[in-house]
């Protein structure tokens, strides 16, 4: 029967074992704005009617955009490095999560020995060779009393679903970029078409004015403007050729292509519609930005150090135990030549020149500090959804505004035209014209180009259809038991939160 002090002694352990020297966490509360007050194209959703989970980039209905993205996700080089940060932050729980468990090892050894002859008290009698063969195991355990080790895995694995919602935010900034570059790339094909088209209309006014000198109705005057009006429109087309090149080798990049032999084909010439992309209440923000989930794990990650900073005040107490056999010969399975030890070792911080409060007032800090970082990157999440809300909202305006210029612009270039035909007017007129209606063509690519360019990082700024019950539970940051035997395949098959 056991005795009372032994059992009260047992309580006493298993109260400590359950001891938690961390504060208790609660997410950071903030004052948010019920609807936001940015405008635009947009529609109100409920959380059910919120970005669509997957491939937010087919709201656009391309193919081969859709295409690249995919080529992005399986062949990026930044994103297998993100996808290696993720790993290594899941091995970074099992390092920690492994002192909750005792160390069991075995030995074995063999030698041959020798004394001289003269050594020191030798009795005379006794063998000067024999041998020495042994082997046994060892155990030893250090019981987590006051939650060191639970705290420094809660550390880790709160780090770790950092490391997942980072790598969702690298991903959707990647699928962004892809995104944003791909319809750079389709506004630089538009403006080659138009170019085009002025510069096979600038080469038949070039006609008209030479014909015109031919007769002598006009000058060389207007031969040289016309010429003059021709030659910019074609070194503005080689320029925007140029810029289409410098992007395509950044889509190349992109999906792991080599430049040398990565080739985008002309992007298709119809207008893309811009998408109507749901906007929910301000409040869901923070569970649909990945940036916001990490920052939020990391403020977590620092309360769980600050248990570990705390726990370092208590002793530390190891068990530790040893058995084996030792024999000159071979008998080494014989009860008589067995050998045995078990034994405890504590350890009590006393002075240490205000080390261990250092550590802890470090890690109180470093906690208020992850609580600010918190707060800047909702309040940044935050701006960048009004900014694309209002440039939204500002660009369909500019885009109408633009429209009608440009309809005034080709009238005034037509009439010009006609009239210097006709003998009516000078060239220098025509000349002003066709400035204006080509700045005004331009323009008009551009703004589109701007539209679904803020459409992307519309959607970017609201997560891409991410949510915060994507990352990993604490469980899922755990690669492996503890007694798992570990193959690189298996590490691969987990490397996507």
């Amino acid at each position: 029967m056991m005795r009372v002090p032994r059992m009260a002694a047992l309580l006493a352990v298993s109260a400590l074992a359950g001891c938690d020297l961390a504060p208790a966490y609660h997410a950071p509360a903030m004052v948010l704005p019920v609807s936001y007050t940015g405008t635009g194209p947009f529609v109100k959703a409920a959380p059910s009617d919120q970005l669509r989970r997957g491939p937010w980039w087919q709201m656009f209905g391309d193919p081969q955009l859709d295409g690249l993205e995919k080529r992005l996700d399986e062949a990026n080089p930044d994103l297998a490095a993100a996808r290696e940060t993720w790993q290594q932050a899941r091995d970074a729980v099992a390092e920690a999560r492994s002192g909750l468990f005792p160390e069991l090892g075995m030995n074995a050894f063999t030698s041959e020995n020798r004394e001289s002859h003269h050594t020191l008290f030798h009795s005379g009698g006794g063998p000067y060779q024999e041998q020495s063969n042994g082997w046994g195991g060892a155990a030893s355990w250090q019981p987590d009393f006051w939650g060191e080790t639970r705290n420094l895995t809660r550390e880790a694995s709160r780090n770790a679903q950092g490391t997942a919602a980072a790598l969702a935010d690298a991903r959707l900034s990647l699928e962004m970029e892809l995104a944003s570059d791909y319809m750079a790339i389709w506004g630089f094909d538009k403006q080659h078409e138009v170019y085009a088209q002025t510069i096979r209309a600038y080469k038949t006014a070039v006609s008209i004015t030479q014909m015109r000198l031919a007769d002598q109705i006009s000058s060389g005057l207007d031969v040289a403007r016309a010429q003059n009006q021709l030659a910019s429109a074609q070194a503005a087309d080689t320029e925007v050729l140029a810029q289409r090149s410098v992007l395509e080798h950044a889509v190349a990049a992109l999906v792991g292509a080599n430049p040398i032999d990565f080739r985008l084909a002309a992007l298709p010439r119809q207008d893309y519609a811009v998408p109507t992309v749901p906007v929910s209440v301000p409040s869901l923000l923070l569970q649909r930005r990945p940036d916001i989930a990490q920052a939020e794990r990391a403020m977590a990650a620092a309360n769980a150090a600050i248990g570990v900073s705390r726990a370092a005040f208590y002793p530390n107490i190891r068990l530790s135990a040893s058995a084996g056999f030792e024999d000159t010969g071979l008998g080494l399975a014989s009860l008589p030549n067995a050998l045995w030890a078990v034994g405890a070792a504590a350890m009590m911080p006393l002075f240490e020149g205000g080390l261990r409060r250092a550590q802890l007032q470090a890690s109180w800090s470093s906690f208020d500090q992850a609580g600010d970082r918190y707060r800047s990157t909702v309040l940044q999440a935050f701006r960048e959804v009004e900014d694309d809300l209002s440039l939204t909202d500002r660009l369909a305006t500019e885009a109408q505004q633009q429209e009608a210029a440009l309809q005034a612009a080709m009238k005034v270039q037509q009439i010009s035209l006609s009239l210097y035909t006709e003998g009516l007017d000078n060239y220098l007129n025509v000349t002003v014209a066709q400035i204006a209606a080509l700045s005004a063509q331009i323009a008009e690519v551009q703004v589109q180009t701007r539209r679904l360019q803020t459409s992307v990082a519309l959607i970017g700024a609201l997560g891409g259809g991410w949510s915060v019950d994507q990352l990993p539970t604490p469980g899922q940051t755990v690669p492996f038991g503890p007694l798992a035997r570990v193959s690189r395949a298996a590490s691969d098959a987990a490397a996507n939160p």
